[in-house]
Protein backbone atom coordinates (compact mmCIF):
# COMPACT_ATOMS: atom_id res chain seq x y z
CA UNK A 1 0.00 0.00 0.00
CA UNK A 2 2.69 2.44 0.63
CA UNK A 3 4.66 1.35 -2.37
CA UNK A 4 1.33 2.38 -4.47
CA UNK A 5 1.24 5.55 -2.81
CA UNK A 6 4.72 6.48 -3.54
CA UNK A 7 4.26 5.68 -6.95
CA UNK A 8 1.23 7.76 -7.48
CA UNK A 9 3.42 10.74 -5.27
CA UNK A 10 5.92 10.40 -8.30
CA UNK A 11 3.36 10.90 -11.07
CA UNK A 12 1.92 13.67 -9.59
CA UNK A 13 4.81 14.99 -9.47
CA UNK A 14 5.78 14.38 -12.78
CA UNK A 15 2.51 16.22 -13.86
CA UNK A 16 4.31 19.64 -12.58
CA UNK A 17 6.10 20.74 -15.34
CA UNK A 18 3.00 20.26 -17.74
CA UNK A 19 0.78 22.28 -15.30
CA UNK A 20 3.22 25.20 -14.99
CA UNK A 21 3.76 25.61 -18.41
CA UNK A 22 -0.29 25.49 -19.03
CA UNK A 23 -0.32 28.13 -16.47
CA UNK A 24 2.41 29.93 -17.79
CA UNK A 25 1.25 29.89 -21.84
CA UNK A 26 -2.63 29.66 -21.59
CA UNK A 27 -4.25 30.59 -18.12
CA UNK A 28 -2.11 34.04 -17.40
CA UNK A 29 -2.79 35.82 -20.59
CA UNK A 30 -6.57 34.63 -20.82
CA UNK A 31 -6.75 35.92 -17.38
CA UNK A 32 -4.13 39.04 -18.64
CA UNK A 33 -6.90 39.19 -21.73
CA UNK A 34 -9.77 39.66 -20.07
CA UNK A 35 -8.14 42.16 -17.46
CA UNK A 36 -7.09 44.16 -20.70
CA UNK A 37 -10.18 44.04 -22.19
CA UNK A 38 -11.35 46.55 -19.26
CA UNK A 39 -9.08 48.82 -20.34
CA UNK A 40 -8.09 51.48 -23.00
CA UNK A 41 -4.38 50.47 -23.57
CA UNK A 42 -2.75 50.99 -26.76
CA UNK A 43 -0.70 48.07 -26.34
CA UNK A 44 2.52 50.07 -25.52
CA UNK A 45 2.19 52.64 -23.34
CA UNK A 46 3.10 52.16 -19.90
CA UNK A 47 -0.23 53.62 -18.45
CA UNK A 48 -3.86 52.75 -18.99
CA UNK A 49 -7.19 53.72 -17.37
CA UNK A 50 -9.87 50.91 -16.52
CA UNK A 51 -13.17 51.82 -18.49
CA UNK A 52 -15.90 49.55 -17.15
CA UNK A 53 -17.79 47.47 -20.34
CA UNK A 54 -17.04 50.65 -22.47
CA UNK A 55 -15.28 48.07 -24.87
CA UNK A 56 -17.75 45.52 -25.59
CA UNK A 57 -20.89 48.42 -25.16
CA UNK A 58 -18.71 49.27 -28.53
CA UNK A 59 -18.04 45.76 -29.69
CA UNK A 60 -22.12 45.00 -29.99
CA UNK A 61 -22.34 48.39 -31.46
CA UNK A 62 -19.78 47.89 -34.39
CA UNK A 63 -20.49 47.42 -37.96
CA UNK A 64 -17.32 45.86 -38.92
CA UNK A 65 -17.62 43.21 -35.42
CA UNK A 66 -20.74 42.25 -37.11
CA UNK A 67 -19.69 41.63 -40.39
CA UNK A 68 -16.64 39.88 -39.29
CA UNK A 69 -18.89 38.14 -37.01
CA UNK A 70 -20.86 37.10 -40.40
CA UNK A 71 -18.05 36.06 -42.02
CA UNK A 72 -16.60 34.01 -39.35
CA UNK A 73 -19.61 31.97 -39.70
CA UNK A 74 -19.14 31.56 -43.29
CA UNK A 75 -15.76 30.70 -43.22
CA UNK A 76 -16.76 28.16 -40.10
CA UNK A 77 -20.10 26.76 -41.67
CA UNK A 78 -19.20 26.75 -45.32
CA UNK A 79 -15.51 25.23 -44.68
CA UNK A 80 -16.99 22.44 -42.39
CA UNK A 81 -19.84 21.41 -45.26
CA UNK A 82 -17.03 21.54 -47.73
CA UNK A 83 -14.71 19.35 -46.00
CA UNK A 84 -17.33 17.29 -44.53
CA UNK A 85 -19.32 16.23 -48.06
CA UNK A 86 -15.48 16.22 -50.00
CA UNK A 87 -14.01 14.06 -47.20
CA UNK A 88 -16.42 11.60 -46.76
CA UNK A 89 -16.96 11.09 -50.75
CA UNK A 90 -12.80 11.18 -51.60
CA UNK A 91 -12.82 8.56 -48.59
CA UNK A 92 -15.69 6.25 -49.75
CA UNK A 93 -13.79 5.97 -52.94
CA UNK A 94 -10.78 5.37 -51.87
CA UNK A 95 -11.43 2.99 -48.90
CA UNK A 96 -12.29 0.64 -52.16
CA UNK A 97 -9.41 -1.62 -53.40
CA UNK A 98 -8.59 0.73 -57.12
CA UNK A 99 -5.01 0.96 -58.07
CA UNK A 100 -2.98 3.72 -56.73
CA UNK A 101 -5.30 4.41 -53.74
CA UNK A 102 -2.37 4.63 -51.04
CA UNK A 103 -0.52 7.71 -53.82
CA UNK A 104 -3.75 9.68 -54.54
CA UNK A 105 -4.48 9.67 -50.34
CA UNK A 106 -0.96 11.19 -50.13
CA UNK A 107 -1.92 13.68 -52.54
CA UNK A 108 -4.64 14.79 -51.38
CA UNK A 109 -3.23 14.88 -47.64
CA UNK A 110 -0.14 16.85 -48.72
CA UNK A 111 -1.88 20.35 -48.66
CA UNK A 112 -2.71 19.40 -45.03
CA UNK A 113 1.39 19.82 -44.08
CA UNK A 114 1.99 23.24 -45.60
CA UNK A 115 1.78 25.77 -43.47
CA UNK A 116 -1.65 27.82 -44.29
CA UNK A 117 0.33 31.51 -44.36
CA UNK A 118 2.09 29.87 -47.50
CA UNK A 119 -0.65 28.56 -48.67
CA UNK A 120 -2.57 31.16 -48.92
CA UNK A 121 0.51 33.04 -50.68
CA UNK A 122 0.45 30.17 -53.14
CA UNK A 123 -3.12 30.99 -54.23
CA UNK A 124 -2.94 34.77 -54.29
CA UNK A 125 -0.81 34.03 -57.40
CA UNK A 126 -3.68 31.99 -58.80
CA UNK A 127 -6.44 34.42 -58.17
CA UNK A 128 -4.67 38.08 -57.98
CA UNK A 129 -5.59 40.54 -60.43
CA UNK A 130 -1.58 41.56 -62.47
CA UNK A 131 -0.56 37.58 -63.82
CA UNK A 132 -3.18 35.79 -61.83
CA UNK A 133 -2.62 31.85 -62.93
CA UNK A 134 -6.58 32.43 -63.71
CA UNK A 135 -6.70 35.70 -65.54
CA UNK A 136 -3.56 34.14 -67.80
CA UNK A 137 -5.86 31.33 -69.02
CA UNK A 138 -8.62 33.82 -69.48
CA UNK A 139 -6.72 36.50 -71.46
CA UNK A 140 -5.18 33.05 -72.96
CA UNK A 141 -8.78 32.30 -74.34
CA UNK A 142 -10.43 35.53 -74.69
CA UNK A 143 -12.08 36.61 -71.99
CA UNK A 144 -11.48 39.70 -69.48
CA UNK A 145 -9.48 39.34 -66.44
CA UNK A 146 -11.46 39.33 -63.28
CA UNK A 147 -9.87 40.87 -60.21
CA UNK A 148 -11.23 38.24 -57.67
CA UNK A 149 -10.50 39.51 -54.62
CA UNK A 150 -11.78 43.27 -55.33
CA UNK A 151 -15.37 42.41 -53.98
CA UNK A 152 -15.99 41.72 -50.62
CA UNK A 153 -18.45 38.55 -51.32
CA UNK A 154 -16.39 36.76 -53.44
CA UNK A 155 -13.12 36.95 -52.16
CA UNK A 156 -15.29 35.72 -48.75
CA UNK A 157 -16.08 32.62 -50.68
CA UNK A 158 -12.72 32.38 -52.66
CA UNK A 159 -11.27 32.09 -49.30
CA UNK A 160 -13.68 29.46 -47.64
CA UNK A 161 -13.01 27.22 -50.92
CA UNK A 162 -9.50 27.72 -50.51
CA UNK A 163 -9.28 26.79 -46.72
CA UNK A 164 -11.68 24.09 -47.28
CA UNK A 165 -9.24 22.18 -49.63
CA UNK A 166 -6.94 22.50 -47.66
CA UNK A 167 -7.88 20.73 -45.10
CA UNK A 168 -10.18 18.09 -46.63
CA UNK A 169 -7.59 15.43 -46.44
CA UNK A 170 -8.03 15.54 -42.59
CA UNK A 171 -11.69 15.04 -43.14
CA UNK A 172 -10.68 11.87 -45.56
CA UNK A 173 -8.59 10.36 -43.32
CA UNK A 174 -10.84 10.78 -40.17
CA UNK A 175 -13.92 9.23 -42.36
CA UNK A 176 -11.35 6.26 -43.87
CA UNK A 177 -10.73 5.53 -40.25
CA UNK A 178 -14.33 5.44 -39.38
CA UNK A 179 -15.17 3.47 -42.48
CA UNK A 180 -12.78 1.07 -41.77
CA UNK A 181 -13.82 0.22 -38.42
CA UNK A 182 -17.33 -0.87 -39.70
CA UNK A 183 -17.61 -4.85 -39.51
CA UNK A 184 -17.88 -6.43 -43.38
CA UNK A 185 -20.74 -8.59 -41.84
CA UNK A 186 -23.64 -5.73 -41.78
CA UNK A 187 -22.71 -5.04 -45.82
CA UNK A 188 -23.25 -8.33 -46.61
CA UNK A 189 -26.44 -9.12 -44.52
CA UNK A 190 -27.56 -6.07 -46.49
CA UNK A 191 -26.70 -7.40 -50.41
CA UNK A 192 -28.11 -10.87 -49.38
CA UNK A 193 -31.22 -8.93 -48.17
CA UNK A 194 -31.75 -7.12 -51.61
CA UNK A 195 -30.19 -3.62 -50.31
CA UNK A 196 -29.44 -1.28 -52.91
CA UNK A 197 -26.25 0.70 -52.83
CA UNK A 198 -28.22 3.86 -51.53
CA UNK A 199 -30.01 2.13 -48.62
CA UNK A 200 -26.29 0.37 -47.53
CA UNK A 201 -25.05 4.42 -46.97
CA UNK A 202 -27.94 5.70 -45.49
CA UNK A 203 -28.73 2.81 -42.76
CA UNK A 204 -25.40 1.31 -42.53
CA UNK A 205 -22.40 3.46 -43.21
CA UNK A 206 -24.01 6.66 -42.45
CA UNK A 207 -25.68 5.58 -38.68
CA UNK A 208 -22.47 3.88 -37.70
CA UNK A 209 -19.96 6.57 -39.24
CA UNK A 210 -21.23 9.21 -36.55
CA UNK A 211 -18.48 9.30 -33.85
CA UNK A 212 -16.50 10.15 -36.87
CA UNK A 213 -18.26 12.49 -38.47
CA UNK A 214 -18.15 14.45 -35.06
CA UNK A 215 -14.39 14.09 -34.90
CA UNK A 216 -14.60 15.95 -38.36
CA UNK A 217 -17.37 18.07 -37.65
CA UNK A 218 -15.90 19.99 -34.85
CA UNK A 219 -12.31 19.72 -35.77
CA UNK A 220 -13.61 21.19 -38.89
CA UNK A 221 -15.54 23.95 -37.25
CA UNK A 222 -13.69 25.44 -34.74
CA UNK A 223 -10.88 25.60 -37.72
CA UNK A 224 -12.91 27.50 -39.46
CA UNK A 225 -14.19 29.67 -37.09
CA UNK A 226 -10.15 30.68 -36.07
CA UNK A 227 -9.68 31.25 -39.77
CA UNK A 228 -6.44 33.26 -39.58
CA UNK A 229 -3.35 33.29 -41.84
CA UNK A 230 -4.95 32.39 -45.33
CA UNK A 231 -7.20 35.70 -44.87
CA UNK A 232 -3.93 37.64 -43.99
CA UNK A 233 -1.94 36.30 -46.93
CA UNK A 234 -5.03 36.68 -49.49
CA UNK A 235 -6.75 39.64 -48.17
CA UNK A 236 -5.65 40.97 -44.95
CA UNK A 237 -9.26 41.49 -44.68
CA UNK A 238 -9.75 43.76 -47.55
CA UNK A 239 -11.39 45.46 -49.12
CA UNK A 240 -11.88 47.37 -46.06
CA UNK A 241 -13.31 45.06 -43.76
CA UNK A 242 -15.27 43.02 -45.82
CA UNK A 243 -13.66 39.75 -45.83
CA UNK A 244 -12.21 40.08 -41.99
CA UNK A 245 -12.73 36.75 -39.66
CA UNK A 246 -13.05 37.91 -35.99
CA UNK A 247 -9.54 36.75 -35.26
CA UNK A 248 -7.92 39.21 -38.01
CA UNK A 249 -9.67 42.07 -36.91
CA UNK A 250 -8.42 41.41 -33.36
CA UNK A 251 -5.18 41.81 -35.65
CA UNK A 252 -6.32 45.18 -37.24
CA UNK A 253 -7.59 46.47 -34.06
CA UNK A 254 -4.26 45.78 -32.01
CA UNK A 255 -1.48 46.65 -34.69
CA UNK A 256 -3.74 49.10 -36.63
CA UNK A 257 -5.40 50.79 -34.71
CA UNK A 258 -3.41 50.68 -31.63
CA UNK A 259 -6.28 49.62 -29.39
CA UNK A 260 -5.32 46.26 -27.46
CA UNK A 261 -8.14 47.02 -24.85
CA UNK A 262 -10.83 46.98 -27.52
CA UNK A 263 -8.53 44.05 -29.43
CA UNK A 264 -8.46 41.53 -26.35
CA UNK A 265 -12.41 42.23 -25.96
CA UNK A 266 -13.19 40.88 -29.73
CA UNK A 267 -10.56 38.32 -28.89
CA UNK A 268 -12.52 37.27 -25.48
CA UNK A 269 -15.77 37.48 -27.07
CA UNK A 270 -14.31 35.21 -30.13
CA UNK A 271 -13.10 32.59 -27.97
CA UNK A 272 -16.60 32.33 -26.07
CA UNK A 273 -18.10 32.22 -29.43
CA UNK A 274 -15.91 29.16 -30.31
CA UNK A 275 -16.37 27.78 -27.40
CA UNK A 276 -19.98 27.61 -27.40
CA UNK A 277 -20.10 26.81 -31.03
CA UNK A 278 -18.02 23.62 -30.77
CA UNK A 279 -20.00 22.40 -27.59
CA UNK A 280 -23.58 22.74 -29.07
CA UNK A 281 -22.30 21.16 -32.02
CA UNK A 282 -20.78 18.45 -30.41
CA UNK A 283 -23.37 17.62 -27.48
CA UNK A 284 -26.08 17.21 -30.57
CA UNK A 285 -23.70 15.02 -32.51
CA UNK A 286 -22.87 13.19 -29.72
CA UNK A 287 -27.03 12.18 -29.11
CA UNK A 288 -27.09 10.98 -32.58
CA UNK A 289 -24.18 8.14 -32.10
CA UNK A 290 -24.79 4.22 -31.97
CA UNK A 291 -23.23 2.21 -29.50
Amino acid sequence: MKRTVGKNSIVNILYLPAILLFMVFVIYPLCRGVFLSFTNWNGYSQTYKIVGVDNYTRLFLDPNVLRSLINTLVYGIGSTFLQSVLGLGLAIYLNQKIFGRTIVRTVIYLPVMIAPLIMGYIMYFFVRFDAGAINDVMLAIGMNPVDWLADGTRATIIITLINSLQYVGVSMVIYLAGLQNIPDMYYEAAKVDGVNAWGIFRFITLPLLLPAISSAVVINLIGGLKLFDIIMALTSGGPGYDTHSLSTLVHRTYFGSENAGYASAIGLVTFLLILVIGRVVQSQLDKGEID
